[in-house]
This record gives structure tokens, sequence and C-alpha cells, in this order.
């Protein structure tokens, strides 16, 4: 003997769940601390810029230290007039790619 089914008047309703973003958004804060450590490596990459490396450091640990990100925002923006200049020169390594990607998190404050 078959089961039965149930027709679909005789079926309970599910509720429907709610898409939900798989893609997490990160807050200004993370971004501009992302940031900064992919312009810290992307200088140390193309060995530029030393002194603008060793702020970059000095900035995240006090970033970490009491959460203000205004140096980072700092050294970011000078970051990005030193890679706008390489990219013109053609250097390899520095891609319209990182540019925007750094503009996107100075765009956060």
């Amino acid at each position: 003997m078959a089961k039965a089914t149930k027709s679909a008047a005789e079926k309970p309703a599910t509720p429907r769940k709610e898409k939900v973003s798989r893609k997490a958004v990160a807050s200004p804060a993370e971004s501009i601390e992302k940031a900064a450590l992919l312009s810290l490596s992307k200088l140390q990459d193309l060995n530029l810029e030393h002194g603008l490396q060793s702020e970059i450091e000095w900035c995240l640990g006090s970033f970490r230290a009491d959460g203000n990100p205004i140096g980072l925002y700092e050294k970011v923006e000078a970051t990005l007039i030193v890679f706008r200049a390489e990219r013109d020169k053609k250097t390899k390594g520095v891609t319209a790619k990182l540019i925007t990607e750094l503009e996107t998190a100075l765009s956060g404050r």
C-alpha cells in the first residue's frame, strides 16, 4: 500500500526566509586599516618611500592601541600620491585596481 500524498491545499504554509547578503560590509575603520596594510606591503615590495613605510607602521600601531584612524587616512592619502606618480612612470606592480581600492577606503571617512 502506498502512502497518500497531501494536496497543496492541505500542506502547511512555510514562511519564506529573507535573503541575507553573504558579503559583510566592512566598517570604515576596518577598510582603512586594510588599505594601510595593502599600501605598506606594496611600498615594501617596490622598495619605495622608506620614511613613509615607517610612518604607516607607526600609525598602524597607534590605531590598534587607541582606535583613532586619522593618521591612517593621512598616510594612505600620501601613498596614493606616490602610487599615482609611480603609475604615471609605468612602474610594474602599481595597478589601477590598487589605486581604486585605496580611493574607496579613503571615501569612507
